[in-house]
């Protein structure tokens, strides 16, 4: 053969390489980030995005259906987080699926937010677990113009019984405000987000 040696490389060695490139973009490691009355909190880069992703783990000494009675309750969110102005519930069918619009408050003079979300539960006949999945449902109520729209949000809930009287909560998210908030101002604080959350829920059921 003339010229430069042309190296032959098999469409399935290059097609193996671009999944596993896409695997190592979008499965980063969680990152520990701190430890509080018993819950780890972690964080991770997500790929192509500027805000991190959160994610608590706490052992708790209580029940299943204690912990899924407050997070399975839509109407008790607004507890949670004092910064919520309105929520309304739009729709709900017990313990398969539930819809509903929040309304955050911020502090002038930034514009508040809206956020529009749909839940799925699922139950595991066989180990028990319970998984809560949310995600954003932009679409669900018009937007206005004097908020700010929340559309990239997705949030998890995973409650994995031990034995009888102990199991593991986990609660991973990952919510960007959108508008001008800088991303290294919103990464300082994502760590706040599950702490408060699980703390809330600790206090409750032990």
């Amino acid at each position: 053969m003339t010229g430069a040696t042309r190296l032959f490389i098999p469409a399935w060695v290059v097609l193996l390489w671009s999944l596993l490139s896409s695997v190592s973009l979008f499965a980063q490691p969680w990152q520990f980030a701190k430890e509080k009355n018993g819950i780890k909190v972690y964080t991770r880069q997500e790929a192509g995005k500027a805000v991190k992703s959160f994610r608590g783990e706490a052992v708790l000494q209580t029940t299943v259906d204690k912990v899924y009675a407050i997070i399975g309750s839509v109407r008790s969110t607004d507890k949670w987080d004092p910064s919520i102005r309105e929520l309304k519930v739009l729709a709900s069918v017990k313990d398969k699926t539930f819809s509903y619009y929040l309304i955050y408050g911020v502090p002038w003079p930034l514009h508040d937010r809206d956020l529009c979300v749909e839940a799925t539960i699922t139950h595991d006949t066989v180990t028990g677990e319970v998984v809560i999945l949310s995600r954003s449902r932009p679409e669900l109520v018009p937007e206005m113009e004097n908020l700010v729209r929340i559309k990239n949000y997705w949030q998890k809930w995973i409650i994995q019984p031990l034995d009888k009287t102990h199991l593991k909560l986990i609660l991973e998210g990952f919510a960007d405000p959108a508008g001008s908030l800088p991303a290294w101002l919103i990464n300082m604080v994502i760590t706040d987000t599950p702490l408060n959350l699980m703390q809330d829920i600790q206090k409750k059921v032990e």
